[in-house]
């Protein structure tokens, strides 16, 4: 059993990760517009990755890919009025064409149902256009007026995938809801990040939503970041915007949608749950660079030494994989590991003279930095073996990590230590009214996460039991947390 508890550099995690996405290069916070930044090279190489797992999932289940306009006229946005009453503080508005004011101010897009949703009125009639399935990814601005944290708190969201349904009955807009949790489910799987599902809170909802569903993982720090939500819309966007489809019958009915949301949260969250002291540590199938080739050169071998790592690197990338072969030659060894371990590529292969007399070379894994020889005969059957074992034990150890943080409680005094002390997540008796939820938030100091999306995970409370808020019956538990 590998141990769970994080190394030293999670003590000051912060400082960690705004050196990683600086050094390696990922993310260059320094554009002059607060809350924004630049994808450098290597970052925007795992950002394609990520999405690359992204659309393969969507993709599977039904969903085809669209592009709308980043502009949204003031009276679309204002159709849904708790949807645009959520958001109205933090939308950028354009207000000027060059030097002339426009007749109808145009807002920087906080999210898309208003844009698509007139669209949606236009392409839905009748029963055979449903269901109707799409997403994008795009950029997308809030005026976000708290601390502003690379890829967690944004002012411009610059990996913004929103999918959004449509379809004939609730029973069918529940079942897609399902499937939405389900996707998410496995691209976060796929990325190795630990996850929970949780039912927001009715005061946590997404604007204009029935129920929103959120994945929460545990951060280096203790605190809590939503990564993904899946939000069954019900009809009231339908109704504002007059979605109808004819049935058989002749007669109208308003739609039933979903949507649900991914952004660089995510890419944060990869990134942060795997990493340790010397850097990144990137699964195999998000890594730009999945194998790297080190020379060890000795003086009069120079030619034959870099020549077999060309060969090697040849014979993997036939295979399939991404591979390098770093052949600068004003760099020690030394300083080359420590560069490709700061990137977090899973597999360094190290070859000098006494391997090329042995017919061997030195795999070393990025996760525990053991090494071990090789034959080359065996390089790439082995090397495929590496990247799967690592794969598996980053999942595992990730696990691990999220089972470590979620913990029970039975008072507010007992939450507040547990989050004081260690963060994660806590779950408490709760007698399910609003009123003493958002009473317990400001006790605590804390958010409400929600209730469980899967009910195995958390057992109801017993008969009898007190809600930790207002020593009223509890019916329920919920998960409390503090979070970005």
């Amino acid at each position: 059993m590998t141990n769970p508890e994080r190394k030293s550099w999670s003590q000051d995690y912060s400082e960690w990760f705004h050196k990683v996405i600086a050094e390696v290069p990922i993310y260059d916070t320094r554009y002059p517009v607060k809350g924004t930044g630049v994808w450098m090279p290597f970052g925007y190489k795992i950002r394609r990755e990520v999405l690359r797992i992204i659309r393969d999932e969507l993709e599977k289940t039904g969903h085809e890919e669209v592009l709308f306009p980043l502009l949204i006229p003031d009276y679309l946005l204002s159709k849904e009025s708790e949807h645009i009453r959520n958001f109205e503080d933090e939308v950028y508005w354009v207000t000027h064409g060059g030097k002339t004011p426009l007749e109808v101010k145009l807002a920087l897009r906080p999210t898309s149902e208003t844009a698509m949703y007139p669209m949606f009125k236009l392409w839905i009639n009748a029963y055979s256009d449903l269901p109707l399935r799409i997403f994008q990814i795009v950029n997308v601005f809030r005026y976000e007026t708290k601390a502003t944290r690379p890829m967690i708190r944004v002012r411009e969201v610059s990996t913004f995938k929103e999918a959004h349904t449509a379809h004939a009955t609730r029973e069918e807009a529940e079942e897609q809801e399902r499937i939405g949790v389900e996707v998410y489910s496995k691209i976060f799987e796929r990325l190795k990040i630990p996850f929970l599902r949780t039912i927001r809170p009715d005061w946590d909802k997404f604007p204009g939503a029935e129920r929103s569903v959120a994945f929460d993982t545990v951060m280096p720090d203790g605190r809590v970041l939503q990564i993904g939500t899946v939000h069954f819309l019900g009809q009231g966007f339908a109704r504002a915007f007059d979605i109808k489809y004819m049935k058989s019958d002749g007669n109208y009915e308003y739609v039933w949608q979903t949507c649900y949301g991914i952004s660089e949260r995510a890419i944060a969250a990869l990134i942060s749950v795997h990493g340790d002291d010397h850097g990144l540590v990137l699964p195999s199938e998000v890594a730009p660079v999945q194998v790297v080739v080190i020379p060890i050169v000795y003086k009069g071998r120079e030619e034959e030494v870099l020549k077999r790592c060309k060969e090697v690197s040849e014979i993997l990338e036939r295979s399939g994989l991404r591979v390098s072969v770093d052949d600068r030659k004003d760099i020690t060894p030394g300083n080359k590991y420590y560069t490709w371990e700061m990137k977090g590529t899973p597999v360094r292969i190290e070859i000098g003279p006494r391997d090329i007399d042995s017919n061997t070379a030195v795999l070393v894994r990025r996760d525990t930095l053991k090494k071990t020889p090789v034959n080359m005969e065996m390089l790439v059957e082995e090397v495929r073996k590496l990247l799967d074992h690592i794969d598996e034990e980053l999942a595992k150890r990730s696990k691990e990590w999220m089972s470590s943080k979620v913990r029970g409680a039975e008072t507010i005094d007992q939450a507040k230590d547990e989050l004081d002390t260690r963060g994660g997540i806590v779950e408490l008796n709760w007698c399910g009214k609003t009123n003493c939820g958002e009473e317990l938030e400001k006790t605590i100091d804390a958010r409400i996460l929600g209730v469980p999306f899967d009910e195995h995970d958390i057992e109801n409370p017993p008969s009898g039991a007190k809600c930790a808020g207002c020593g009223g019956a509890a019916n329920k538990k919920i998960r409390v947390a503090r979070s970005y």
